[in-house]
């Protein structure tokens, strides 16, 4: 094809990171091309990375800003849309405080994008600022900055090949980060053990030496049990533990009482399994975890974390090459938002707002006073706005009315707001609720860096115009920050990373000149001759010592009962992505997936008389939703599953919006609900 380009870029959907090129013609997407020398994909992409090109000519894509006017959207002008906005935040400042505002980040832009945005809300008086990782990752980051000092994955995911012992807890690989998938089927194929631990018997236990279906939230049971027998048959790193940690008598004394026969009761396995899992884990010569959500979304989430700190600190597996902790991020820049300060208690490269000399040093930077208190997390927010103490909010790419729990408490709050702005590319369930939308860039679209979740720092090059007069997120925040009295002078993207090189030591040597030479690297990268770090905690923890927690198993926050007899738990299929916003726009995703099901074991649905593709209401003590059936053996006996990807069936309306105390991360992975038939089939003849 005369004058085709072929522009390197990164996947807009999951936190692997994968690379791939766009072929660009005549100005226009058509088609991509396999990176096969993409260190983190090695080419190969899911079925959301082939689809990605269909989300960008879409004809829903937001082009032009808009304002809602008596309940109507009507087209504005760019200057309009701007000084409305900056009006009515200023103004919920002048007429209540800086802290009856509230910023919701997004873990689908640049690290740029969401430095200049937590900038711009600190400018503004407040820390009320928070991003979707206070929905899957908030205990990650909670937990090991406590057991080792940083909350970030340890090894690159090229190490899960290398390991012996793979130990895949609360995460299904194959329908959430499918191209890392590949990587544990390469240890498989070098003779590797594999442990998988969930309650659904999923795709990725396919690959299982030993599969553990447990009982959901019961994860710190099984952890502890097998720091029990691991302690008790004298398969304890004793060198590493009296070398590098703190705590472990106290760790000792604590699993003690989880032998084998307690953990068997608490989670529905075999004792034979947890003692084969333990020993397993415990003789590789290299083992590692991989983690995601099923172990986050518990109100026992942070200690869930930190039971599997507690589990490698313990066996030595933490610092070596094919061993530590791998917490699979969601989102593409879930990882870099964070790393921006994107969140309510710390600054870039998280230096904490309540240290006086963090505070110091960014406010000179940024040349005005900062607040020292920590502010709203995102579930704090939607209960301020619920009681009308919040008044004005700036979303940004997020789309909390299907993704937050409990989804009528939130709707309540969000209508009880003066004032909702929302920065998107679609007009998603969350933006028609808003008084004000601006249209922004997609990834195709502008220049910025992501960073995966294994902490590589990637370059995204801009390869189209956007559509109308769509902007890039960063062009529209600094213009609005103009319009509040704080200009904002960038030149480009490159230009703000070069600001946060020098505020954020763990970004300390990164640039788009070096990015666009070397192709990513991984923080910390402190200076800008510093090759970027593979693995964290060599020979020493970012703490100092690693320390043990203790924890114990507490039941979740709601159990059965008569009236809503079954566990629901949820989470995402391979073919859909978050809130569907993108995924549900391509032709050919909705081809493979076109709608929601409520999976149950086929003896639930005969004991309840139902039949494969029937009618059923799910209802919990929040809300209702109607699905259809499908009759899954891969899900154990008195639960449900449920995806949450579909607003026709948001299984949010159903989840508890009970929270960790410790992350304050909800509890997405337990509710009770009941199964009823929507309508009796008729008798045969």
């Amino acid at each position: 094809m005369k004058d085709k380009r072929l522009i390197p870029t990164v996947c807009p959907y999951c936190g692997v990171g994968c690379g791939f090129y766009l072929v660009v013609h005549e100005g226009g997407a058509t088609g991509l091309e396999y990176r096969t020398d993409h260190p983190v994909n090695n080419g190969r992409l899911c079925a959301k990375g082939n689809a990605a090109l269909e989300v960008l000519h879409h004809p829903d894509r937001l082009a032009y800003p808009m304002k809602k006017i008596r309940g109507r959207w009507e087209r504005i002008t760019w200057s309009e849309a701007l000084n409305t906005v900056a009006a009515k935040l200023q103004a919920s400042c002048d007429s209540n405080s800086p802290d009856s505002n509230a910023f919701l980040a997004s873990a689908k832009c640049t690290n740029e994008e969401n430095y200049l945005f937590q900038k711009l809300a600190r400018l503004l008086g407040t820390n009320n600022v928070d991003h979707c990782a206070r929905l899957c990752h908030a205990p990650t980051i909670v937990a090991l900055a406590a057991a080792f000092g940083s909350g970030a994955m340890t090894n690159p995911l090229a190490d899960l090949a290398r390991a012996d012992c793979i130990f895949v807890i609360g995460s299904n690989l194959a329908a959430n980060h499918a191209p890392a998938l590949h990587w544990i089927w390469a240890a498989k194929d070098r003779g590797a053990q594999v442990i998988v631990a969930d309650p659904r018997h999923t795709a990725t236990a396919w690959l299982a030496n030993e599969f553990l279906q447990l009982k959901p939230g019961s994860d710190v049971a099984l952890l502890n049990g097998m720091a029990h027998v691991i302690i008790a048959e004298g398969l304890a790193d004793l060198n590493f533990i009296e070398g590098r940690t703190t705590g472990f008598g106290a760790l000792a004394a604590c699993v003690k009482e989880y032998t084998p026969q307690k953990v068997t009761a608490l989670t529905g396995l075999a004792a034979s399994q947890i003692v084969r899992a333990a020993r397993t884990f415990a003789r590789a010569e290299a083992a590692t975890i991989a983690y995601c959500m099923g172990i986050t979304q518990h109100t026992t989430g942070t200690d869930n974390v930190k039971a599997i700190a507690n589990l490698l600190m313990l066996t030595g597996n933490i610092g070596r090459k094919a061993t530590g902790f791998s917490p699979l991020r969601g989102q593409n820049n879930v990882q870099g938002a964070c790393d921006m300060g994107a969140l309510p208690n710390v600054y870039p490269g998280y230096q904490k707002v309540d240290d006086p000399e963090a505070m110091t040093k960014f406010s000179r930077a940024w040349h005005t006073d900062l607040d020292t208190r920590v502010g709203l997390a995102l579930t704090e927010m939607f209960k301020a706005a619920h009681n009308k103490q919040l008044k004005a909010m700036l979303i940004v790419g997020e789309n909390p009315l299907l993704s937050e729990p409990n989804l009528p408490f939130v709707r309540e709050a969000i209508h009880n707001l003066n004032f909702l702005a929302v920065q998107d590319i679609f007009l998603t369930e969350t933006a028609r609720m808003a008084d004000v939308v601006l249209p922004a860039a997609s990834f195709a679209e502008k220049e910025g860096t992501f960073t995966n979740t294994e902490r590589r720092i990637q370059l995204l090059r801009q390869a189209l115009e956007p559509p109308g007069e769509a902007r890039g997120d960063w062009q529209i925040i600094a213009a609005l920050a103009a319009r509040m009295g704080f200009p904002m002078h960038y030149a480009s993207a490159a230009a703000i990373m070069d600001e946060i090189a020098r505020l954020t030591p763990i970004y300390g040597g990164i640039s788009h000149g070096r990015l666009n030479r070397r192709g990513g690297l991984q923080w910390p990268c402190w200076d800008h001759g510093h090759p970027g770090t593979s693995r964290l905690h060599v020979g020493q923890f970012t703490r100092g010592r690693g320390k043990f927690h203790v924890v114990h198993d507490r039941p979740p926050a709601e159990q059965p009962s008569r009236e809503y007899p079954i566990v629901l738990t949820t989470g995402r299929v391979l073919e859909h992505w978050h809130t569907g916003s993108m995924s549900h726009r391509s032709a050919v995703l909705e081809t493979l997936a076109p709608g929601s099901n409520v999976d149950l074991n086929p003896g639930d649905a005969a004991r309840l008389g139902l039949m494969e593709g029937d009618g059923v209401e799910v209802l919990s003590r929040r809300g209702k939703i109607q699905g259809k059936v499908h009759a899954d053996r891969r899900v154990p006996r008195g639960t449900v599953f449920m995806a949450f990807h579909w607003r026709d069936a948001p299984a949010n309306e159903l989840t508890n919006d009970a929270v960790d105390p410790q992350s304050k991360i909800p509890e997405f992975k337990v509710a009770s609900v009941s199964v009823r038939p929507l309508r009796t089939r008729a008798a045969g003849p």
